[in-house]
């Protein structure tokens, strides 16, 4: 199997999919083809996993070949446990979608065709930045990857769209600007003739150097993440973004830039790293409590879950620059099981204002009644994004904070706040639209459909599964986690408990 170039192979169909799908003429056959080829990618993804050994080679499915020779850029792809999971995360999330998002480009009498083209365009992007193992090929799809989610905010969201759009671009580009600096800087210190990152690491010694280096990076992640104070791009971009394109916006791009953290700056800086850390911890906390206490305060449901998000985006980034294996791997973790939450809450805000045509949660009330399926489904996301015991969020967060509290205790204890905040924005949330007399507006809400039923289902599922049984997931993240760390030549501390000799 390791000889099969699986990671060309899901870019490959993708791209070719949204060819196909951009010809189509009719839009039922456009969207089955796309629901089609998303299938396709997500059992393809799933054989590639089962053939990953977590315990092998740290980078398998390894394809090399000279992309720019004269510069050293290469088409290197491969993954680690980190990426494959984060990989198989997108490859989960572009079927519910699709299957999501049957009405979506429908309203306004925008190209349907092109809507679900341009998904499966975004999948390849997402699948190629993640296994980019060639610092340039990684800032092209980095890059590439704004377009499609461009166009999907900018022709086809709510009636600010064109502003959401504009400003979610104009962040990403300058972030992506100083990268593309620190990319050029990086090659000419490194003076490698290669952009191959396993080459890279090590390869800038310079102090200072280093920390410059990091800066162009790291701020280019931060605001991709978001983190605090650079994500005021976020609330508009997902208030505004149609449902299933808010969910990928969320659920999986925000990623690369926790992603980038973790890969990047940890192992091509580490010196860097250690300085900056307790900067980016006390902006993690900041992030935390400031993300959860908006959210609170929020009348729109989509712009409260995307506050919602900064908060747990904040405990992510914690985790990274805790740099220990258990914050690391919660963090990882984190990122595939906030992607399933907050995608059902996405999913499930979606179906709500498509049906009541209102993001306003004052329109709302007793929906609960009605509609027992949609309150049902939209209770357990909630309460996954709160961190129950028992739901898959849980596990990440308190990996998170135990590992912190490890080498920073007070920042952990201040970020348990927001596990108690989390409690309040959610529970109230649900409360206020699915609880109470039912508003006379929704008396007629219809419940979850088929089709809608089988978009949660998954998501729901796997909150469950996860919840109780992380483990598939952690052996496959430990061990790449492990080695980040190791190139990054940090230890994990001793127990805060000490035994004494003899006991």
């Amino acid at each position: 199997m390791t000889a099969i170039p699986w990671l060309s192979i899901l870019m490959g169909v993708s791209v070719l999919g949204a060819l196909g799908v951009s010809f189509l003429k009719n839009d039922k056959v456009a969207k089955q083809a796309t629901l089609g080829v998303s299938l396709l990618v997500l059992v393809l993804a799933v054989v590639m996993t089962v053939g990953f050994s977590p315990n092998g080679d740290r980078f398998q499915y390894a394809e090399t070949y000279d992309w720019i020779p004269s510069f050293g850029v290469h088409y290197a792809v491969a993954v680690d446990g980190v990426a494959l999971v984060l990989i198989l995360l997108s490859a989960v999330l572009v079927p519910i979608v699709v299957l999501a998002s049957w009405h979506d480009a429908e309203q306004g009498k925008r190209s349907v065709r092109t809507y679900f083209a341009l998904l499966l365009v975004l999948e390849a992007m997402m699948i190629g930045v993640f296994a980019a193992t060639d610092v340039f090929l990684f800032y092209v799809f980095f890059e590439a990857m704004l377009i499609p989610m461009y166009f999907m905010i900018g022709s086809y969201g709510g009636a600010q769209r064109s502003y959401a759009a504009v400003k979610f671009l104009l962040y990403s580009l300058f972030g992506g600007l100083l990268m593309l600096v620190a990319v050029i800087a990086l090659y000419n210190v490194a003076d490698k003739n290669s952009f191959l990152f396993p080459e890279l690491i090590g390869a800038v010694t310079d102090p200072t150097t280093q920390k410059w280096l990091f800066l162009g990076f790291f701020i280019a992640f931060a605001i991709k993440a978001p983190l605090w104070p650079v994500h005021t791009w976020l609330p508009d971009a997902a208030a505004q973004a149609p449902a299933g394109a808010a969910v990928l916006l969320v659920g999986v791009l925000d990623k690369v830039g926790t992603f980038g953290m973790l890969r990047f700056c940890l192992e091509l800086f580490p010196e860097a790293s250690k300085w900056a850390t307790p900067v980016v911890i006390a902006l993690s906390v900041i992030g935390i409590v400031y993300g959860a206490i908006v959210a609170i305060g929020q009348t729109d449901i989509k712009r409260l879950i995307a506050y919602t998000s900064i908060s747990h985006f904040g405990f992510i980034t914690m985790g990274v620059f805790a740099m220990t294996t258990t914050a690391a791997s919660g963090a990882t973790l984190y990122m595939v099981n906030h992607g399933f939450s907050t995608g059902v809450l996405f999913l499930v805000a979606g179906f709500l204002i498509y049906r009541r045509g209102s993001q306003f949660i004052a329109d709302y009330g007793g929906v609960q009644k009605v509609a027992p399926l949609l309150a049902g489904a939209f209770l357990i996301a909630g309460l996954s994004g709160l961190s129950l015991p028992g739901l898959s969020t849980f596990v990440s967060e308190f990996m998170v904070l135990l590992g912190t509290f490890e080498r920073y205790a007070v920042p952990a204890i201040i970020g348990t706040t927001g596990v108690i905040l989390a409690a309040i924005y959610i529970l109230w949330m649900y409360q206020r639209t699915m609880n109470g007399p039912t508003a006379e507006s929704v008396a007629e809400m219809k419940d979850l459909n088929g089709r809608e039923r089988w978009v949660v289902a998954p998501l729901i599922a796997l909150i469950v599964v996860l919840g109780f049984f992380p483990k598939p997931l952690l052996d496959v993240i430990n061990p790449a986690v492990k080695e980040s760390l190791v190139n990054v030549k940090v230890t994990d501390p001793a127990p805060v408990v000490a035994v004494k000799e003899g006991q």
